[in-house]
């Protein structure tokens, strides 16, 4: 089920087009980080698209508790956790959760539930560290579980009412309809409306970024050189790949339009 074939490098994009960048909503983990860690090139990039008026919003999986922080320390201009779950804005304002949750204690305790039912099945898999510090969804370790495996955890979600999805990371138990692409898409309407779609780029590397490569909401759209790995699982495929992975990736996706800019200026 190859569907390589439309793939194009970074090199291939026209400058026009990269010139047009103002925004860059990016996954953070395996497309940021570089084995697990932000690196000083990383966060040089981000202060350099800073500088040149270029936004930085991070869409992660990562957890409430944990984008909270980090959202507020890094040169981003926001974030959006739990694959669309909820949205930090920049200047350490209250979180708004994007998920309609009428009881955030029930949702929990049924998701509690539902992760204790798929152990029957799969007795070896473990709460993720960070899941304490979740509210919208519920997360387990990613590691050691085969891609059929995989599948058979998504089907199960499915006949209990669940979404699933997973990064290089995590496992996630997640809410029907709740994906990076449906926060992302809600946070441009009501706060950030000023971008048209021509003006963002979109960038990943897993399973829980497909969403953001859906190109009927998301033209330019790439991923890190890892997300390879993935391809043929993906429904939706990135527009461009780059030539380096990880935070690399995202640091040649930087430099090109930053560059892009200097020759149309």
């Amino acid at each position: 089920m190859s569907r390589h074939l439309s793939l194009l490098t970074l090199s291939e994009i026209s400058s026009a087009s990269l010139s047009k960048i103002r925004l860059i909503a990016t996954d953070m983990d395996g497309t940021l980080t570089r084995r697990g860690k932000f690196t000083p090139a990383l966060l040089q990039a981000l202060e350099d698209l800073a500088a040149a008026d270029i936004k930085v919003l991070i869409v992660t999986g990562r957890s409430a508790g944990w984008v909270s922080g980090l959202s507020a320390i890094m040169p981003v201009a926001g974030a959006i956790a739990e694959n669309g779950g909820l949205y930090f804005p920049p200047g350490n304002q209250k979180p708004v959760i994007l998920t309609p949750i009428p009881d955030l204690a029930q949702h929990r305790q049924h998701l509690a539930t539902t992760f204790e039912n798929l152990q029957t099945k799969f007795p070896q898999i473990q709460e993720s560290t960070d899941n304490r510090f979740r509210l919208t969804d519920w997360t387990f370790d990613v590691t050691g579980l085969r891609q059929d495996e995989l599948q058979t955890l998504d089907y199960l979600c499915q006949q209990m009412g669940w979404g699933f999805t997973y990064s290089n990371v995590q496992c996630h138990i997640k809410p029907q309809g709740q994906d990076k692409a449906v926060g992302l898409l809600q946070v441009l309407r009501e706060y950030l409306p000023q971008y048209s779609p021509e003006q963002i780029v979109t960038v990943g590397d897993s399973p829980n970024d497909e969403s953001l490569f859906d190109r009927r909401y998301f033209p330019v759209s790439v991923g890190v050189a890892n997300v390879l790995e993935y391809l043929n699982q993906l429904k939706y495929q990135p527009a461009y790949i780059t030539t380096a992975a990880e935070g690399e990736g995202f640091c040649e996706l930087s430099s090109y339009i930053l560059q892009s800019l200097h020759i149309s200026s």
